[in-house]
């Protein structure tokens, strides 16, 4: 899912003013209570602040996804998914370590290869289907969850890219976030064992899962998957059989917690040589600009 605008705004905007006011006695005199046992923000705490930020308006709600330390020193990074008209919208916000202030925005890595570390990451953990030639000076791993309606919208733009640039590889790595989107860990289990049994059929398979997502519901989707997956060529008995192992849902795993160590907390995300993007609404112009940088960066690194 990718960020809703208004509702980033209006988060940016309010913790803006309110990190412009001294801070209030009872702010300074925090009870050891508000914090957890090794010092970041309590559920209790994160619940009182969303209210605060997003009370004014009833038809708001917010789940909690994650409260963890920040690969930034001195902050904790807490991810809610807030649900409103526009549907479910991942948010992230840092809380300081005094429980004082919040910051909202991206922490970026920094330096003169500021993606270097995730690109090593990246290819040495990043194990999911691909296309493209195995020794392309890019490689381009992307997030999805085939429940996300930005994925789908995505995914010609990748697909794209696969089949007109050759210096690009492209792996898929499974991502569902089963939080907000109730079919989607099935839909991975099922890709996951299609993928092991048949590459070519793998991307077929995505692209009709993409294409059924209105007809495809928590209920019925063992009996859909299997049928897209006997269309994409695969036996969907055999399929069904491997999704429902343990195994399965333990590889899905593999690659969400890839994910999650690189910071991933939304789809559709990629990433260009560890450089990370949202693959929502980027044009192909300019996804092939960033393809053929990286390209460059890529064959002047390896001529030194």
């Amino acid at each position: 899912m990718r960020y809703s605008k208004a509702l980033f705004f209006v988060l940016i905007t309010v913790l803006a003013f309110t990190q412009e006011k001294p801070a209030s006695p009872h702010a300074a005199a925090s009870p050891a209570s508000s914090k957890s046992p090794i010092g970041l923000p309590s559920e209790e705490v994160v619940n009182a602040f969303m209210h605060q930020m997003f009370g004014y308006d009833p038809s708001l709600t917010w789940k909690i996804v994650s409260i963890k330390p920040s690969e930034a020193a001195g902050l904790a990074e807490v991810d809610v998914t807030v649900q409103g008209a526009q549907g479910p919208q991942p948010q992230k916000f840092y809380v300081s370590a005094d429980g004082r202030h919040a910051v909202v925005g991206q922490i970026l890595p920094f330096g003169a290869h500021p993606f270097e570390a995730a690109r090593k990451e990246l290819e040495k953990r990043a194990n999911g289907p691909s296309r493209g030639p195995a020794t392309a000076p890019v490689m381009v791993v992307e997030f999805s969850d085939m429940q996300c309606p930005h994925c789908k919208e995505a995914q010609p733009t990748l697909d794209k890219l696969a089949a007109e640039d050759t210096n690009v590889r492209i792996v898929f790595q499974n991502f569902p976030i089963a939080q907000i989107h109730d079919w989607s860990m099935k839909a991975a289990e099922y890709a996951d064992c299609v993928g092991r049994s048949s590459n070519d059929a793998f991307w077929k398979f995505i692209e009709s899962v993409y294409g059924a997502q209105s007809d495809i519901t928590a209920a019925n989707a063992d009996e859909k998957l299997k049928g897209l997956a006997d269309a994409a060529g695969v036996n969907g008995t055999e399929i069904a059989a491997c999704a429902a192992k343990p195994e399965t849902e333990t590889r899905v795993q593999h690659s969400i917690d890839l994910g999650r160590s690189l910071d991933v907390n939304s789809t559709p995300t990629i990433f260009i040589n560890g450089r990370a993007l949202s693959a929502g609404g980027i044009p192909y112009e300019v996804l092939q600009k960033l393809v053929d940088f990286a390209a460059k960066e890529n064959t002047q690194a390896a001529a030194k």
